[in-house]
Order: C-alpha cells, then sequence, then structure tokens
C-alpha cells in the first residue's frame, strides 16, 4: 500500500474543515448527516471539531458491489430526523462517481430540507458523468483516480480502520 493522506495530514485538515463549515454556518443548527459506513469515521471526527451548533443523524446507502460502482444508489434506512426545514451537511468519506451524493442530495431536498451541502475527506481526481455530483462543498484533499482503502474506505469491508489514506492498487 502506498500512503497519500497520513493520520497527521488527516486530523489538521478535519480540524481545518470544521473551521471553515462552522465559519459558514455561525451560529446556525447544521444537522450532520453521514453517509454509513464509509464515513462513519470522519463524520465522528468532523463533529467533534465544528464550531457550530450540530445534531446529528446517520443514513444507509450503497452504490457498490465489491469493488465496483454499481451506477444505482439503494437507500438502506431512513434517518432518523425529519429533514424539513433542516440545514443538512451530508459527510461521506469519498466523492468517487458523484451518484451517491447526488442522490442523497435530492433525497433530502424532496423531503423538504433547506439546504443541503457535501463534504467529504477524499475527492478522486477524475471525470463524473452527467447527473452527478461535481464537487462537495468541502473536500479534505483531492486525490488520483486509483482504488483507495483507510480512514473509511474499504475493501469488501476491509482497512476501514487504518488511521491514512492508502492506494490498494
Amino acid at each position: 500500500m502506498e500512503i497519500l493522506f497520513d493520520e497527521a495530514a488527516i486530523r489538521a485538515r478535519v480540524a481545518e474543515m470544521g473551521r471553515e463549515i462552522g465559519a459558514f454556518y455561525g451560529d446556525d443548527l447544521v444537522t450532520l448527516v453521514v453517509l454509513a459506513n464509509g464515513a462513519l469515521i470522519f463524520g465522528a471526527d468532523l463533529a467533534r471539531s465544528l464550531t457550530c451548533p450540530v445534531e446529528w443523524d446517520v443514513i444507509s446507502v450503497a452504490s457498490y458491489a465489491g469493488d465496483r460502482s454499481s451506477g444505482e444508489v439503494a437507500f438502506r434506512g431512513a434517518p432518523k430526523l425529519d429533514p424539513a426545514g433542516r440545514r443538512i451537511l451530508l459527510a461521506d468519506e469519498v466523492l468517487d462517481t458523484g451518484l451517491t451524493l447526488a442522490a442523497v442530495k435530492k433525497y433530502f431536498l424532496d423531503r423538504g430540507a433547506k439546504e443541503v451541502k457535501t463534504t467529504v475527506i477524499v475527492e478522486k481526481d477524475r471525470p463524473r458523468p452527467a447527473g452527478a455530483l461535481e464537487h462537495a462543498d468541502w473536500t479534505g484533499v483531492v486525490l488520483p483516480d486509483r482504488y483507495l482503502v483507510g480512514y473509511g474506505l474499504d475493501s469488501h469491508e476491509k482497512h476501514r480502520n487504518l488511521p491514512h489514506v492508502a492506494a490498494l492498487d
């Protein structure tokens, strides 16, 4: 494995993102919605770094079959909090095809969210299909389009616990 984003750099960038996002929201309450399973580590670290009032929810979605994007987003459960009227911040571990975040953003807007912003720890440098989210509102780092693991990213549910992001290929 080649480490592309080490533990110290991740910690520093997440803290910086917390300040940036906190400055954007100010004293307004934000509903941080973490996409499970991949973004649980990033979501927890980000929540502790946010300088604005925050409430937490989780939604389980999947768009991968094995190690490839299926092109379809499956919702595996609804969030606990009603999104109507809320300022939602979606946290995911990676912006890859952009299809998952686009679908989840639409899901919350269709249910009356006042606003939906996005944040990821990793954005892959790659073209995205039509209708996909091109860029997150807040990104930790942009990395090459490689098979990435660690800090929530997995290979068949393995390697999520690594404290860094590495290329497995």
